[in-house]
């Protein structure tokens, strides 16, 4: 051997002679069954291979690999391992000059096929096995770097080399993923196959470029798809851990954009198996963080939110194609399964993005709700409210699960204008389930300090430092989110008190709701504004208009008392804390129902003589002005009772009378009536009328407010007779203001004869004909 060496590196050219020679001898001794000769045969072969790197090995190579491919062919195990062997050595050896017309197709097969052996002998089966798996690892490292040789990444050897690493690791025992570093394995863990297969495709997907992944991720999907191992999911998160970890991170997103793909296209199939796929989604997110999404963030929700209404359709039917022979019952179980799984997906992938791009994506499936506005079209019929019904509520979950992971200081930007109008517009339905998830919503965005749990539930405690709230001054962006919508908040909160479907979740989350506002964005203004609301929350309950149940008042009386109690504390009023104190202990003693700790219990404690309550049990705008007024607070604003605003919102609300549309109307007319008198000439404008107008603001906002409730007032209460009345002698004067409009533009010119009195005395003009009138060029066309 030494004597050969020497010759073949002293004399290169007679390398492929030598080659060939050997080559003929194995295949002969082979076919003989002369194993022994075989076997010097192939030493021989491998240490020339490792002493010589020269130019013209190449064609000693042509010998060498005949040779290799022979020993594959042969039944023998043995023989099999022998010459995977000497391939995984050739493997190693790094050539100066690339082969063009070498072709690795036979060995991808073959080994392929030696990872599948299923021969009866275990051990002689699993060394088969790891042989193949080494064999293709040696194709891999030989071929994957060298653009000129083979292309390993073509589709035809991926669907071989993938399935059947995948194979070897379906048989892992345990069910926990491997680690990430096969460094840390035990002898023992790395003579299985299970452990070799993780290895060599951890090493395949570490080194595939942006333009393979697609073409390596491919076959993953497929044989997930053919063993059915979607349903347990398992082996396919345990896959797709190994895959997101050994990938390079800046191109995770395209394996987000195939499970997606694949989601896609299993539409049909059954809830478990799209459940599985979403959840793998899920895992993978959460492992690529920041890189999981990509450039097309809307895309991957829109495919979400898309896979949500079809489960919403699936669930209403009770039926789809893969599922003959299931119950409708097993199958709405199933799509809620898989509902759930989509709405914590959309959280996941929701949570690795940057502030900007979740406040998109909250728009984005804000867009997606179908409201009651003239806009979207609404679904008639049963099933039509039941399909809408669902979509709003599961739009809504996905929405509250975003909002759950957001965090913005800044509430102009986290609830742009037309996003927190949809929102609140969603707040006027009367789905009480709607209600609460909106209320959900509200607080997770208001909530930026964690104190939401500390309002979980409702109770008039005596010492407010006990919940040891974080509270900081409210910045100058929150009190211009709160100029801006203030009033928007406050009239939803008024509006869903009047809700006789509300149960104790929704008081709490109002109560909360309330809290928040005046921990995160309250000023001494909305200070004052919340207390008025909620004085009128009490009045709600007091004067029952809308005919509440008695739960309905008592829970609201008691939500006014354990808001006061707290924000009397906030306040650190003296005499406006004795106030709030005496009113509860009155109520301890007279009226133990109109307080939280006997209405929000399991059985709430409640009386039917709720007309019948004496003054003493309420709290009185009068005296809390009185009190916060000295302590300087605006004292005019504090006793003003609090009058929702009217918008144009009301349009979306089922409640909106037509009495509401005229009384709109005809504010608009009147303000704009000619019977209203000239304004006054302009002042001049000095520091003093400013700072007058800044101090008198609010007493306008108050009188402007007055007035328009007084006009509604009219329109609902007064005689149908009056309102036509009124509304004729309008319309009269409008149209004799119009004649004499009219009159004026359409007079025609006076003619060049002159005029001639009528018999009323009044000079009348000649009319001219059309076509004897004189028009301006610039007229005339």
């Amino acid at each position: 051997m030494e004597k050969l060496t020497f010759y073949a590196l002293s004399a290169p050219e007679k390398l492929d002679r030598i080659g060939a020679y050997l080559s003929e001898r194995l295949i002969r001794d082979v076919s003989r069954h002369r194993y022994g000769y075989v076997c010097i045969a192939m030493e021989a072969l491998d240490q020339l291979l490792m002493a010589c790197h020269c130019q013209s090995i190449n064609l000693f190579v042509e010998s060498f690999l005949k040779m290799v491919a022979k020993l594959l062919e042969s039944e023998k195990p043995n023989l099999q391992i022998l010459g995977t062997n000497s391939f995984v050595k050739f493997a190693n050896i790094e050539e100066d000059t690339p082969s063009y017309h070498r072709s690795y197709d036979f060995f991808v097969s073959r080994f392929s096929e030696m990872c599948h052996s299923s021969h009866d002998d275990l051990d002689i089966r699993t060394k088969i096995r790891m042989s193949g798996i080494k064999g293709l690892q040696g194709v891999v490292r030989k071929t994957v770097n060298d653009e000129l040789q083979a292309n390993i990444w073509d589709p035809q050897h991926m669907d071989k080399i993938v399935p059947s690493l995948l194979f070897n690791l379906q048989h892992v025992e345990e069910a926990e993923s491997r680690s990430p570093s096969p460094l840390q394995a035990t002898e023992k863990e790395k003579e299985s196959p299970t452990e070799l297969a993780e290895r060599c495709l951890r090493e395949l997907l570490g080194r595939a470029a942006y333009g393979n992944i697609k073409n390596a991720i491919k076959p993953v999907l497929i044989h997930l798809d053919n063993h059915s191992l979607w349903e347990p999911k398992i082996f396919a998160t345990c896959c797709f851990r190994i895959i997101m970890y050994s990938i390079q991170p800046q191109h995770s997103h395209l394996v987000i954009q195939q499970l997606l793909g694949h989601l896609d296209a299993n539409s049909k199939s059954a809830a478990t198996v799209r459940a599985g796929i979403v959840e793998v989604l899920s895992e993978a997110a959460v492992i690529a963080a920041s890189g999981s999404v990509g450039p097309t963030v809307l895309e991957v929700f829109n495919t979400l939110l898309r896979q949500l209404r079809l489960s919403i359709d699936y669930a209403l039917t009770g039926s789809y194609d893969c599922a003959a022979g299931v119950s409708t019952k097993i199958i709405k179980e199933h799509e809620s399964m898989f509902q759930e799984a989509v709405i914590k997906t959309i959280g996941s992938f929701a949570s690795t993005l940057p502030t900007y791009q979740q406040s998109e994506v909250m728009v984005f499936i804000m867009n997606k709700v179908p409201l009651p506005s003239l806009q979207q079209s609404i679904e008639a019929g049963k099933a039509g409210e039941d399909r809408n019904r669902l979509t709003q509520i599961m739009l809504l979950k996905s929405l509250l699960q975003v909002s759950v992971g957001f965090q913005c200081s800044n509430m102009l930007t986290a609830l742009p204008s037309a996003f927190l109008d949809r929102l609140l517009s969603a707040a006027l339905m009367e789905d009480a389930e709607i209600r609460l998830f909106v209320l959900e919503i509200l607080i997770s965005f208001i909530d930026r300090h964690g104190n939401r749990q500390k309002f979980s539930t409702i109770s008039t405690i005596s010492d407010i430092s006990v919940l040891k709230l974080k509270v900081e001054k409210c910045s100058r962006q929150d009190t211009v989110f709160m100029k801006k919508h203030g009033q928007q908040l406050y009239r939803h909160i008024y509006l869903i008190c009047k809700e006789e479907s509300n149960v104790q979740a929704h008081y709490e989350a109002l109560y909360s709701m309330l809290m928040l506002i005046s921990i995160e964005l309250a000023n001494e203004e909305v200070m004052v504004d919340l207390i008025r609301l909620v004085l009128a929350v009490q009045e709600i309950a007091q004067i029952n208009e809308d005919n509440l149940t008695a739960y309905n008042r008592c829970a609201l009386f008691a939500l006014g008392a354990a808001y006061l109690n707290l924000i009397s504390q906030l306040t650190t009023v003296p005499t406006f804390c004795q106030h709030i104190h005496e009113v509860i202990q009155m109520r301890q003693k007279e009226a133990p129902y109109l307080l939280p700790e006997d209405v929000f219990v399991e059985k709430p404690k409640l009386s039917k003589s709720l007309d019948r309550l004496g003054p003493e049990v309420f709290f009185w705008q009068s005296k809390i002005s009185e009190v916060l007024g000295g302590s300087g607070y605006n004292s005019d604003r504090l006793s003003t009772p609090y009058i929702p605003q009217l918008t144009d919102e009301d349009r979306l609300s089922k409640r909106k009378s037509i009495g509401e549309t005229i009384s709109l109307q005809v504010e608009v007319e009147s303000r704009n009536s000619p019977e209203r008198e000239q304004r006054a000439p302009a002042e001049e404008i000095t520091y003093e009328t400013l700072k007058k107008a800044i101090v008198d603001s609010v007493a306008v906002e108050e009188q402007e407010r007055e007035r328009r409730r007084q006009v509604v007032e009219k329109f609902q209460k007064a005689p149908f007779e009056e309102i036509a009345a009124h509304c004729g002698a309008r319309a009269t004067l409008l149209q004799s203001k119009l004649n004499q409009i009219f009159e004026i533009t359409i007079r025609p010119p006076p003619s060049p004869s002159g005029t001639i009195t009528a018999t009323y005395g009044q000079p009348q003009n000649h009319s001219i004909p059309v076509y004897e009138m004189k028009f301006p060029d610039l007229c005339v066309f």
